[in-house]
């Protein structure tokens, strides 16, 4: 068992595959995809000797088992939990040395949603318009982990970073998301502004990589019916019929006719991504948005 290859022993409840993603593909209708705790991964990465840009794992919640088929190091970032090697304990947020035919367990998550497992030289699966990015609304990328599935490595780089270990933020007990309202903010009573901006929401169970679902106050509108289709950015907060606040995130769609009611700052995305439900979230307006709104642009960033 020499070659540069990893077995997935257990799956768990979601595993995917995930790098930076594919932006600058929204014409396309190709949403972004990527690791959604994208500084996580980026540590995973540094702590594995790898660019920041190889591809790792995304775990959700209970983790997963791997074997590599060569000596490899591996690391374990984002939400904590328990690391084991051959179910002796090993470190994580560290750099582990895993023999060949050796299997790392990722547990169940301790605090937060979502673990990232990297390995060096990167998961070397195929990549889809530039990346290898699974994308769960579009089906672009590789599958979902199954046990039994094979992932091809790529080459270790030379030399290491040196790093042993690393600070990493902790998941949030109270998740504060600042936002830029508008450009459908106009579609919502004043009060209904109000609320949102000023009422505690909570994380929805129902949340996913391809929107972060809140319950709480819902949102009245002044306006009825539906918009034509328009383009939807990274971090849009889109209100169904239902009145209740959704934060589009990696996986989102590209267009949509629910009104956007503002835009959440990409830095605070990553804490999303590690809010379990019942999480509390705030939406903190820090300024209104001017001129043509980022949901209408006629040129999309994702």
């Amino acid at each position: 068992m020499t070659d540069r290859a990893l077995a997935v022993v257990r799956a768990g409840a979601l595993t995917t595959v995930q790098d930076r993603g594919r932006p600058g593909h929204a014409h396309l209708g190709v949403p972004r995809s990527g690791a959604l705790d994208g500084p996580a991964a980026a540590l995973a990465n540094r702590l594995a000797g790898n660019a920041p840009d190889a591809a790792v794992l995304e775990t959700t919640l209970d983790g997963c088992s791997v074997r590599p088929r060569s000596t490899v190091t591996m690391a374990v970032t984002g939400a904590p939990c328990p690391v084991t090697v051959d179910g002796r304990p090993a470190a994580w947020g560290a750099p582990v040395r895993v023999r060949a035919g050796s299997v790392l367990e990722a547990g169940a998550v301790v605090r937060g949603v979502r673990s990232y497992v990297a390995v060096s030289g990167g998961i070397a699966v195929e990549p889809v318009l530039g990346s290898r990015s699974t994308d769960l609304l579009s089906g672009l990328g590789p599958a979902p982990l199954t046990a039994g599935a094979v992932l091809s490595l790529g080459p270790p780089r030379e030399g290491h970073a040196g790093v042993d270990v690393a600070p990493q933020p902790a998941p949030p007990a109270e998740l504060v998301l600042r936002v830029t309202t508008g450009p459908r903010d106009d579609w919502f009573t004043p009060e209904a502004v109000r609320l949102f901006t000023s009422r505690t929401y909570h994380v929805s169970p129902a949340s996913n990589r391809i929107g972060l679902r809140t319950a709480g106050p819902a949102l009245e509108r002044v306006r009825r019916g539906e918009l034509p289709s328009e383009g939807m950015v990274l971090g849009a907060v889109q209100v169904p019929p239902d009145g209740t606040p959704v934060v589009f995130l990696a996986d989102h769609p590209t267009t949509g006719g629910y009104p956007v009611i503002a835009v959440v700052h990409r830095a605070d995305l990553p804490a999303a991504a590690q809010a379990p439900p019942g999480t509390p979230v705030r939406f903190v307006a820090v300024r209104r948005r001017r001129g043509p709104g980022a949901c209408g642009s006629r040129r999309l960033r994702t």
